[in-house]
């Protein structure tokens, strides 16, 4: 059943960072960091991974998150990755120690999208504001009250939503610039050579069609390679599934001229839909797979671009559902940990998949049989029910592969 308690700020969904991942990079580090300030008079200190943190903690660049706060302490790191603690598979624990016994310990736990919690707190400064959590209450809501879903976010938010949002663009258009500028291979050990530039480039010889689908090609690129590469982007939802929804509305404000209010706007019913997800189920790779990440993305992204070619909230609802409903049972296999096979190519597919919901939410009128609450329901079973080698544990599918060129034929000599 679905938890009828009051939804927190889409401002948690848009996390201004680092990546390569909200969970594993930005959330292990903002523990450390809320550690270390709590205690902060220790020399020795000791960090336990658990679970899918330890299993792909290298790739992700875990161990530097952390160890960079505490580089001017001695510092311990164990890996534990066979132990899945209950509450969630992204757990650490930080210990501080005075002659060898432990004085303070603590567990966090990595929840998604740089959000972390413990047993008994949580770490965000905006409480809960919502007064519900599905979109059947928000649809009904808006159809009662004559307002768009954007209204809805700026009605029950703080009056700096606009503010913070404008600040989210800029920062999502500047990884994009960045993105299209970057070349060379990516760090981590695959060698896996940017694309982004090259295809921007190609894309101006193309004609009409092909230029387009290229050059919203390059734009996803280039947010998920500068997330690959530990760049500066905004979680949407989260790191790994970054380069969907900004890519998306640079590309329709660009073809169409869009003025920045309405992009604005279109984040506020993106981060809506993305906030109903997370309450609701997870946007944790490590708890329910890729189907949580990109399928969320893929589905905030649907939703906005259909309200930008004025879409009903119907058709809106239509499109978002899409968007999920199409990645259900996706797994979370990157190839050594890295937020980069398959991770970069599914941020590319994801949006242009993104373009044609709204598309066909637009042809329709915006009737369907299955809900957007249910899609999300299903979700969480699905995720729930998926074996934890695809849970972002590098022990199954994609990740079976080490993602490095050999002697198969002559093309890859």
């Amino acid at each position: 059943m679905i938890k009828q308690v009051k939804m927190e700020t889409i401002k948690t969904i848009y996390r201004i960072g680092h990546g390569p991942s909200s969970s594993h990079t930005m959330g292990p580090k903002k523990a450390a960091e809320i550690f270390l300030n709590e205690n902060p008079d220790f020399s020795d200190y000791r960090v336990t991974l658990y679970g899918s943190l330890a299993a792909t903690g290298v790739g992700h660049l875990t161990d530097k998150a952390v160890l960079d706060v505490f580089k001017d302490k001695n510092t311990e790191l164990i890996w534990e990755k066979d132990i899945f603690l209950d509450l969630h598979p992204n757990a650490l624990k930080i210990e501080a120690l005075k002659d060898g016994k432990i004085i303070k310990e603590e567990t966090f736990y990595s929840i998604g999208g740089g959000k972390i919690i413990t047993d008994n707190r949580s770490f965000d400064s905006v409480e809960d504001i919502y007064p519900f959590n599905t979109m059947h209450d928000i649809l009904k809501y808006c159809n009662t009250n004559g307002k768009q879903m954007w209204e809805v976010a700026f009605e029950f938010e703080k009056p700096d939503l606009e503010e913070y949002l404008y600040k989210v663009w800029e920062v999502m258009k500047a990884s994009i610039s960045r993105g299209l500028l970057n070349e060379g291979a990516l760090p981590g050990g695959l060698n896996l050579p940017r694309k982004a530039s090259a295809i921007h480039t190609k894309a101006n010889s193309l004609k009409t069609s092909l230029r387009r689908l290229a050059l919203l090609f390059s734009y996803a690129l280039a947010v998920a390679e500068e997330n690959a590469g530990g760049g500066e982007i905004v979680t949407a939802p989260t790191c790994g599934s970054s380069g969907v929804l900004p890519a998306l509305l640079y590309y329709l404000q660009n073809l169409h001229d869009y003025d920045e209010s309405k992009i604005i706007k279109a984040l506020a019913t993106a981060g809506l839909i993305g906030a109903v997800v997370r309450h609701n189920a997870s946007i944790s790779g490590a708890e329910v797979g890729c189907q949580g990440e990109i399928g969320t993305a893929c589905a905030m992204a649907s939703g906005a671009a259909t309200q930008l070619f004025g879409g009903t909230i119907f058709q809106v609802e239509y499109a978002a559902e899409m968007g999920l409903e199409h990645h259900l049972g996706l797994t979370c296999d990157p190839v050594k940990g890295l937020v980069q096979i398959p991770c970069i190519e599914r941020n590319v597919f994801a949006t242009s998949r993104a373009l044609t919901h709204n598309t066909y939410a637009i042809l329709s009128d915006g009737r369907h049989r299955i809900s957007f609450d249910e899609v999300v329901e299903v979700m969480k079973k699905t995720g729930k029910d998926m074996p934890k080698l695809y849970k972002e544990t590098s022990e199954g599918g994609l990740a079976m592969f080490d993602g490095l060129v050999d002697d198969c034929c002559s093309e890859c000599k």
